[in-house]
């Protein structure tokens, strides 16, 4: 028999010696793994390198962490700096509080700064990112199931989630059961990755178009548990501010991707996405701008090296020094027989020098002058 609702954990902590392992942490930090995980898997499918995904990373996670911490807090201020609030309880995110747009807004930043050392281009990174950072939203969301929050109205459904006295709304502590949001929005998240690994396969997606799928497929979902969502929040004109974000950042996704395939239809170029570290670019051909000095010793060379080049490397002479004796007396002996040659065509000169008058007279003949 099905349960009648979604029991909720009774704890989101757990103590081992000094140490204290939070459920919430170890969502966030496996949803990180699955999505360098398939991250990678699709840039060395689209003809990236290896390792540029993680380098790209060190600057991209905490980027988000902080983003996604801001925006709660800047979003939800009177919860930490209203009368009676605790200010530092804003630094406490182990307990929850994690703005998507704010991860996603800040980590954009970190993507960036990490592609622009690696010299890869941004969409291209994005694209191959964005079917795993909507798995590691799938799994962070259950983070909220541990400390019992993000849940929506009250419901007798099925699979209506259980919430504690202690974590219920005050209008709501006669309420025992609720829409179970974050499993909502778990489930969104993997479906519309899952979309968009077919999409991209499907149709080539590229420069930013599958990152632009993701942002507008997501916003579809949110804006719906947004709706049903009864936590505490900041409003603007009796609209949730998550809902306005919602429906600007979906109609902006939407505008680029229209834009996009118009002015730059297909995928990048697999050569585009080799990339370098920093400002030194091993794939850029700049050997004529090397000096010999610069060279490695890797038999590269002998490949440049001209037949007269007195500057060749010393890996072409292969001889040994019993050779080179031999090759300095050859040549001491060549040397002492182009002296006795030249003695001799001295001597050779001389000699027709002093014949030159007779040989001269009896060619001429009588009456004949030279």
């Amino acid at each position: 028999m099905l349960p009648a609702s979604i029991p909720s954990p009774s704890q989101a902590e757990w103590s081992i010696g000094p140490f204290e392992l939070r459920a919430y942490a170890l969502c966030i930090m496996a949803g990180i793994v699955v999505a360098i995980w398939l991250g990678n898997k699709r840039w060395l499918a689209r003809g990236g390198e290896p390792g540029v995904v993680a380098d790209v990373a060190v600057w991209a996670v905490p980027f988000g962490i902080v983003g996604g911490r801001l925006y709660h807090v800047i979003t939800d201020y009177d919860l930490y700096f209203t009368d009676g609030a605790d200010p530092w309880r804003a630094l406490q995110i182990w307990k929850g509080g994690l703005g998507i747009w704010g991860a996603i807004a800040l980590g954009a930043v970190g993507v960036w700064i990490g592609c622009r050392r690696r010299g890869v281009p941004l969409p291209a990174m994005a694209d191959a990112l964005a079917p795993g950072v909507l798995l590691a939203q799938a799994i962070g969301r259950w983070g909220n199931w541990f400390n019992q929050e993000l849940f929506g109205r009250p419901t007798d459904l099925p699979w209506a989630l259980e919430i504690h006295a202690d974590h219920r709304p005050v209008e709501y502590a006669d309420s025992p059961t609720f829409h179970p949001t974050f499993l909502y929005e778990s489930l969104w998240a993997v479906f519309v990755a899952l979309l968009l690994l077919w999409a991209d396969r499907r149709f080539r997606l590229g420069h930013g178009r599958v990152f632009a799928l993701y942002v507008a497929g997501y916003t579809l979902g949110r804006g719906f548990w947004e709706y049903l969502r009864v936590d505490p929040a900041n409003e603007i004109a009796g609209i949730r501010v998550n809902l306005w974000v919602t429906g600007l950042v979906f109609l902006g996704a939407i505008a680029y991707v229209v834009i996009s395939a118009r002015r730059r239809p297909g995928r990048e170029d697999p050569e585009t996405l080799r990339g370098f570290y920093d400002d030194t670019d091993p794939f850029a051909a700049s050997s004529s701008d090397a000096s010999d000095g610069d060279r490695k010793s890797t038999g590269d060379d002998e490949v440049f090296a001209l037949p007269d080049d007195d500057t060749s490397s010393t890996s072409e002479h292969d001889g040994t020094a019993d050779d080179g004796d031999a090759d300095e007396a050859a040549a001491d002996d060549a040397g002492s027989g182009e002296a006795d040659d030249a003695d001799s065509a001295v001597d050779e000169r001389d000699a027709d020098a002093s014949d030159a008058p007779t040989r001269s007279a009896a060619h001429n003949g009588p009456g004949e002058t030279s």
